[in-house]
């Protein structure tokens, strides 16, 4: 890993200078506690679940066990950042850190997370609140804009002239060739996997009011589902800031079966065992192919030749 690249995203961040001492990895009490720093403002930007009041993220830590609660605590922010790094998650994430540059490595994966939330935040604070055409700036304001000019180094965009509003700057940023379509190309195929999923939903609880013991309950059946239904739309609210924050992990295929996807699906119905059903078929493995009846080829007067064929030309009409 690169230090130069990794104390140019600190300086940007606004961390200053990268530390000499962090070469030594967990082992440098300073190293520690620029992580600890990096992870605070990561749970203040909300990229962390809510923690409890006075729970520490990741701390640096003091005397002989510093180390060791350092660890554990790194675990448990890897594993809620959803850390594509599978050394770092891995179970001798000491060892790695202790190798030549993979503090480094953690350093960077922190810093890419930061700038991805700053990113995420500024979005929702210009949704929430956006900064109006007054002459005075104000503290929030220049908040704002600072957030924005970091925007513009990461797109290798020109510097805006002055009194260029930050709602102005938001939309140039949507307009950028390259995140503009691509971002485009994300809603358009979130839309057409979203509505073909709530159709299939549609077609599922739909389902459920042909049996006879539904009967009679068909309102009380959509009072429960259309409120939950209404809420379910085809448009995506995905954005470029999202596209800035994506990484590769997002390609990553996780098996509907391990134990953190059944937190969120696991429920009593899985429980339930299902009785006999009709066989339905649908098994062309089992079906044989209908084979054409054998006949013999002599059929005229017994001979073994086809019978006679006339061959003529139509008569033209005068």
């Amino acid at each position: 890993m690169d230090g130069a690249t990794v104390a140019g995203d600190l300086l940007t961040l606004g961390y200053g200078a990268l530390p000499e001492e962090a070469s030594r990895g967990l082992a440098c009490a300073d190293f520690r506690a620029l992580c600890a720093r990096l992870a605070a403002e990561l749970t203040a930007l909300g990229a962390l679940e809510r923690q409890e009041e006075g729970t520490v993220v990741l701390g640096a830590g003091h005397g002989p066990d510093a180390e060791d609660e350092f660890l554990r605590q790194l675990a448990g922010l890897l594993r809620a950042l959803h850390c594509p790094d599978r050394a770092l998650c891995g179970g001798n994430c000491a060892a790695v850190l202790r190798e030549p540059g993979g503090g480094l490595r953690l350093l960077r994966f922190l810093c890419s997370e930061l700038q991805a939330a700053r990113l995420l935040h500024l979005r929702l604070r210009l949704d929430a609140s956006p900064v109006q055409a007054t002459g005075e700036e104000t503290k929030e304001g220049n908040g704002l804009v600072q957030e924005l000019m970091l925007t513009l180094q990461a797109l290798a965009l020109p510097r805006p002239v002055r009194g260029t509003l930050a709602s102005q700057l938001l939309r140039e940023f949507h307009d950028k060739e390259a995140l503009g379509s691509l971002s485009q190309s994300l809603t358009e195929q979130y839309c057409c996997r979203r509505c073909l999923l709530l159709k299939r939903l549609d077609l599922t609880t739909s389902a459920f009011h042909w049996g006879d013991r539904a009967e009679g309950k068909g309102e009380a059946m959509k009072a429960v589902l259309f409120p939950i239904r209404g809420r379910l739309t085809p448009e995506s609210d995905v954005s470029v800031a999202h596209v800035l924050a994506a990484r590769a992990d997002l390609s990553r295929l996780v098996p509907a079966t391990s134990v953190a996807a059944r937190q969120g699906t696991s429920c009593a119905i899985n429980k339930v065992i299902m009785g006999d059903v009709p066989d339905r078929g649908g098994r062309p493995d089992e079906l044989e192919a209908p084979m054409p009846a054998w006949k013999s080829r002599r059929e005229n007067g017994g001979s073994g030749k086809a019978g006679p064929q006339r061959w003529g030309r139509r008569k033209k009409k005068k």
